[in-house]
């Protein structure tokens, strides 16, 4: 993957616990900062996609929000516990 290095200006506290938690993960400051900005554009695509879905077919209930809201809170807590198949 090619690369390109980049000069970004954050408040300093910001850069103090990005750090921080880059260097309990044994990662790489750029790597932690790569990955927020990567999970970034996929919530805009993924917000896009919904937003699109809704014009065709309308705002989604109270109900269906509910429904959905209880799938993923399933899926995080199964995820979280290690039983889930994304969690090796």
């Amino acid at each position: 993957m090619a690369t390109k290095k980049v000069t970004i200006t954050l408040d300093e506290s910001l850069v103090d616990a990005l750090a921080g938690a880059a260097e309990e993960e044994g990662i790489p400051l750029s790597r932690l900062v790569a990955g927020a900005a990567e999970r970034e554009l996929r919530l805009r695509a993924g917000r896009a996609v919904i937003q699109e879905w809704q014009v065709g077919h309308g705002a989604f209930t109270p109900e269906e929000l509910a429904n959905a809201r209880a799938e993923m809170a399933d899926a995080d807590a199964e995820y979280l516990s290690g039983t889930g198949a994304s969690a090796a």
